[in-house]
């Protein structure tokens, strides 16, 4: 005969059920088991095995392992690195692309404005104020030395998610693993490539943002009708402290024009780099001070860099043979200019450098040979801009206006052009 259950006899059984549940979950927590995934890949902690270098291969395998990209609708797998391989296959190789090593956590609208930026490791702490200073999102291309300063890299980087929330809740970052410095373009269609949003904003991570540039853009129907047709790349005008002690502290940065006109007129602040007009010239500064309307650039000239807003979709990438300093911005943008895009200024708002010393012997000589490349490069971009645009009927049309108006600069051009409309 059972024994019959009384209330006491059902409040142990409940109490041993509680008890076997407790054990089990705190041996699953401590072994890791049924733990939520996380954007972030772990890292392990230091020890005498970490001192060793990895390879590219096994940072890949020991972070994220075998990546495979599903085409459409399709069952077709295809390798992950044969893809970025191509993708980027103009940079020098080999490099190993490891996109969203950290993903935001926050998800943006697709109508935002993505800061695309590249950093270097003695960069962090910048990227790390920029994140904090934005609040939005961010797609970064993270430079990491195939050689014994990896881990040391890797280690700071995590330190840096830990440190700030920001970090974790904006930014995308995507590692570029090689033996190859200052493949400044690479690394920029890298953070471009990965962006989540419709628009992109190319910025140097040097500098501050002191106004709200998404809410002058959001709150002008114009510029937004250009940024959606592609037809247009929007300036954000850039300064630059005379005295290279004053752009140290971002905190007295002026944060509305009134303040930076009353700096300028002060002679403390002026163009970013002024002792290379062509750079930045274009801008038309002398026009911006007067001004309470966006207006469209009308002098531009090859060597024009600004930091501007513009479409992801549909828009040039950065030619990746540019390697070092020197032409690599100009670059892009004069491919950007020559696809048919204008570009217009805001009027109130505005970046500000945070100086920041540079290796000045390194960057005349690369500056050297990067003037060279850009001297045929733009030759080459010209001939395949307007062969393309007769071939599609668009040589009378106004996409057409900035191929003409350009290239006519280069010697033996328009012969060039006649023989191939006729």
């Amino acid at each position: 005969m059972r024994d019959k259950l009384t209330p006491s006899k059902v409040l142990k059984y409940f109490a041993l059920i509680y008890v076997v549940c407790s054990l089990f979950y705190a041996t699953g927590h401590l072994l890791g088991l049924g733990k939520s995934s996380s954007n972030r890949p772990s890292i392990a902690p230091r020890s005498a095995a970490d001192d060793k270098v990895l390879s590219v291969s096994e940072l890949q395998e020991r972070y994220h392992g075998t990546q495979q990209v599903t085409w459409g609708n399709t069952d077709e797998n295809t390798s992950e690195d044969l893809m970025l391989s191509k993708v980027f296959s103009d940079a020098m190789g080999p490099s190993k692309v490891i996109p969203y090593y950290f993903k935001a956590e926050e998800s943006a609208d697709s109508e935002e404005v993505t800061i695309a930026t590249l950093v270097t490791h003695n960069r962090f702490k910048v990227l790390s104020r920029l994140a904090t200073r934005y609040k939005g999102p961010i797609s970064v291309a993270i430079h990491v030395n195939d050689d014994a300063s990896k881990q040391e890299i890797l280690t700071d980087l995590h330190r840096l998610y830990d440190d700030n929330p920001d970090m974790r809740r904006y930014v995308d970052l995507h590692l570029v693993v090689d033996k190859f410095d200052r493949q400044f373009n690479m690394w920029r269609n890298v953070a471009k490539f990965f962006a989540r949003t419709e628009y992109i904003m190319m910025l140097d991570v040097d500098f501050y943002l002191c106004t709200d540039f998404r809410k002058s853009l959001k709150a002008n129907p114009q510029l937004m009708d250009i940024l959606r047709s592609g037809t247009g790349a929007i300036v954000v005008p850039a300064f630059e402290y005379l005295n290279a002690d004053d752009g140290e502290d971002w905190n007295d940065f002026p944060t509305n024009k009134g303040k930076l006109m009353q700096e300028v007129q002060d002679g403390k602040l002026d163009m970013f780099h002024i002792t290379w007009k062509p750079g930045h010239g274009a801008t038309n500064y002398t026009r911006w001070y007067g001004t309470t309307e966006p207006y469209k650039v009308v002098d531009y000239t090859f060597s024009y860099e600004p930091y501007v807003i513009f479409k992801k979709e549909g828009t040039p990438w950065c030619e990746e043979r540019f390697i070092g300093y020197g032409a690599n911005k100009a670059a892009c943008l004069y491919e950007i200019y020559l696809a048919g895009i204008d570009y217009w200024v805001l009027p109130d708002d505005f970046l500000i450098h945070q100086t920041h010393h540079y290796p000045l012997e390194t960057r005349a000589k690369e500056r050297t040979y990067n003037k060279k490349l850009y001297s045929y490069f733009r030759e080459e971009v010209c001939l395949r801009y307007s062969r393309t645009m007769i071939a599609a009927g668009l040589w009378d049309s106004s996409r057409a206006d900035n191929v003409k108006r350009e290239c006519a600069k280069i010697k033996g051009f328009n012969d060039i052009v006649t023989r191939m409309i006729g």
